[in-house]
C-alpha cells in the first residue's frame, strides 16, 4: 500500500548579489545544504520569553551554540530560580506573579555573548510556539519507553536542544489496549482509585519523565476524551479529573488529548458538543501544580481557531493529519498548510498562548506504515517549504520523524537559527498570504523589532520568478534583505524583491528599513 520514495533533490535560487533580481545558482533540482553550521563562538538561540504560573516546577535550559565547555549565567533572575552554571538548565518555582527581565549570558574560550530574556508568571502558557518531537509519524503503535528514551538522548547529542526543542512527546499506544493479544499492551487498565495504568512496554513512566527532565527536557504525554485513542488503547471518558491526576503524578509537561472515540468519534457536531471535552480538560489543568500545556487534536472541525483559546487551548490542529497518506504528503503541504490557513484566515486568530497547528514537521524518516521506516516523500524544496510556511505561520515546531537518525540535510533544516527565530518572534503575530499569481505566492510576518519576514513561495511545476512588491508586503523605500537559509546578506532593494525560486520550493528573507 506504501512506497519507498523515489530520491529526490533540491534546487533553490538565491544570488548573493543585490541585484535588480535574484538569480538561481542551478537549474537541476538536488540536495542542497544551505544553512552554514555555527561557528565555535557562544550564541544564544530560541525563544525570548516564556510563560510559567505562580509556584508551578519550572524548566527551561538555555539553548546555545559553540564550542564546549561552555558556561552560563544568568542577570536578575528572580527568587526562587536556580541556574546550573554547566548545563544552562533553569530550574525552581516563582511565586509571585509578573515580568521578570533576565539577561542570559553564555561564556566559552572563544567569547562571551549576552541575550535578553522575559519569564512571565501568570495563567498564560506557551508564549510561543512549542518546539519538540512526537513519536506518532515514525514510530506509531510500536512506541516504547526505550525509544522515548533514546529520543531524550538524541535531541541533545543532536543539538536540537541548544537550538531551542524543548518536548520530547509520547503519541498514542503508552496505555493498554483492551482486547489485545499482545502482552505487552495488556494489564489492568486502571489502578485501585481508577487512576489509568500504562502498558507493559512503559513500565515506569515517572523514570521516564524523570529521566527526560534530568536532560533538561520536557515530555508530553496524549490521550482521548473518548473511552478509547485512535489506536484503541485505554482514554480519558468519565475519568478526566483522575487521568489529568495521573500526569500530574508521573510527571507530564504536555498533553495531546485527541478526539477519536469521542461521542462515537464523529466530526458532524455542534460547536457546544465540539468544545465540551476540551473545556473540561483545560478547567481540571488549571487547578492542577503543575504547567501542562494542552494541544486539541480535533482536526479543524467547527472551525477550532475561532474559539480554541477560548476554552484553554494552547494549540490546535487545524486540519486532518498531514501523514495520514504517507503518499500523500506532499499534497497535504500545500492544501492543508497554504489552503486551509488562507481561506481560514488564521492569522487573526493566532499568538502567544494559542497557536494554530497544521501538523507535525515530516521530513526525515517516517514511519511507512507497513511496520518499516522511509525516507519523507517530500521533495528537498518541499522540506525547505514546508519549514518555512510554519514558521511564518507561527506554528509548532515538532518534529516526528526519525529523532535518532538525523541525517545532515534534515538536521540543518530543523536548526537554522535565524528561520527559528521567525517562529519564536516575541511579537507573536502569525503571517499571512499577501499576494497570489496562480502558483507564486508571497507570505508576510511582521516581527518585534519592527522587520518582515518575507517567504516566496512557487507552487508550480517549474521554475519561476516570484516577485514581492513593497506594496503587498507593507514596507516603504530602501529595504536591507537577508537570506535567512543562507543566513546572507543579499544587500539593499528599493521597490521590489524579485527571486527565481524552484518547484514547489521558497525564498525566504528578512526585511529590515535601510540604517537599521
Amino acid at each position: 500500500m506504501r512506497r519507498t520514495p523515489r530520491p529526490l533533490v533540491l534546487i533553490l535560487a538565491v544570488s548573493a548579489l543585490a541585484a535588480a533580481a535574484l538569480t538561481p545558482l542551478t537549474s537541476a533540482e538536488e540536495k542542497v545544504i544551505l544553512t552554514p553550521k555555527p561557528g565555535p563562538e557562544p550564541r544564544i538561540n530560541g525563544a525570548r520569553v516564556f510563560g510559567v504560573r505562580p509556584r508551578s516546577p519550572f524548566l527551561f535550559t538555555i539553548p546555545a551554540t559553540g564550542e564546549r565547555p561552555m558556561t552560563f549565567a544568568v542577570e536578575g533572575l528572580p527568587d526562587g530560580l536556580t541556574l546550573d552554571t554547566a548545563t544552562g538548565q533553569i530550574t525552581g518555582a516563582l511565586a509571585a506573579r509578573g515580568e521578570y527581565a533576565v539577561t542570559f549570558k553564555a561564556t566559552n574560550r572563544s567569547g562571551t555573548i549576552e541575550r535578553g530574556f522575559k519569564i512571565v508568571c501568570g495563567d498564560t502558557l506557551a508564549l510561543t510556539p512549542h518546539m519538540g518531537w512526537n513519536s506518532w509519524y515514525v514510530w506509531e503503535n510500536h512506541v516504547t519507553d526505550g525509544i522515548m528514551r533514546a529520543a531524550a538522548d538524541a535531541m541533545v547529542s543532536s543539538g536540537m536542544i541548544d537550538h531551542g526543542y524543548q518536548y520530547v512527546n509520547i503519541d498514542d499506544c503508552w496505555a493498554v489496549k483492551p482486547g489485545s493479544n499482545d502482552p505487552t499492551l495488556q494489564g489492568p487498565e486502571r489502578d485501585a482509585r481508577g487512576m489509568v495504568n500504562s502498558n507493559g512496554r512503559f513500565p515506569d513512566m515517572k523514570a521516564l519523565t524523570d529521566y527526560i527532565h534530568a536532560k533538561g527536557l520536557k515530555a508530553g504525554i496524549y490521550t482521548s476524551p473518548g473511552p478509547l485513542t485512535c489506536a484503541g488503547h485505554v482514554a480519558a471518558w468519565q475519568h478526566e479529573e483522575q487521568d489529568v491526576a495521573r500526569f500530574v503524578e508521573w510527571g507530564y509537561d504536555f498533553l495531546k488529548y485527541d478526539w477519536c472515540t469521542y461521542l462515537g468519534g464523529g466530526r458532524d457536531k455542534t460547536i457546544d458538543e465540539l468544545q465540551r471535552p476540551y473545556r473540561l480538560a483545560s478547567a481540571i489543568l488549571a487547578k492542577q501544580p503543575r504547567d501542562i500545556v494542552l494541544n486539541l487534536c480535533q482536526y479543524g472541525m467547527g472551525k477550532v481557531w475561532e474559539w480554541g483559546a477560548s476554552v484553554g487551548g494552547n494549540s490546535w490542529r487545524t486540519a486532518d493529519d498531514l501523514g495520514g497518506r504517507f503518499e500523500g504528503i506532499p499534497a497535504a503541504l500545500f492544501r492543508d498548510g497554504f489552503d486551509v490557513y488562507s481561506k481560514n484566515e488564521l492569522h487573526r486568530h493566532g499568538g502567544p498562548g494559542r497557536w494554530n497547528d497544521p501538523d507535525y514537521l515530516l521530513i526525515g524518516y517516517l514511519s511507512d506504515w507497513q511496520g518499516g521506516t522511509a525516507a519523507t516523500p517530500l521533495t528537498p524544496n518541499e522540506q525547505y517549504t514546508h519549514f518555512s510556511l510554519w514558521c511564518l505561520v507561527s506554528a509548532p515546531l515538532i518534529f516526528s520523524g526519525d529523532i535518532t537518525r538525523l541525517d545532515d540535510f534534515t538536521l540543518n533544516i530543523l536548526t537554522n537559527d535565524e528561520v527559528i527565530d521567525v517562529d519564536q518572534d516575541p511579537l507573536g503575530k502569525p503571517g499571512r498570504r499577501v499576494a497570489k499569481s496562480g502558483d507564486l505566492e508571497v507570505w508576510v510576518k511582521e516581527m518585534e523589532d519592527g522587520s518582515k519576514a518575507v517567504g516566496l513561495f512557487n507552487r508550480g511545476e517549474g521554475l519561476a520568478e516570484v516577485t514581492a512588491l513593497w506594496a503587498d508586503i507593507g514596507v516603504q523605500g530602501r529595504q536591507k534583505v537577508r537570506d535567512l537559509w543562507r543566513q546572507k546578506d543579499l544587500g539593499v532593494y528599493k521597490d521590489a524583491l524579485k527571486a527565481f525560486v524552484a518547484r514547489h520550493g521558497v525564498v525566504l528573507v528578512r526585511m529590515w528599513p535601510e540604517g537599521k
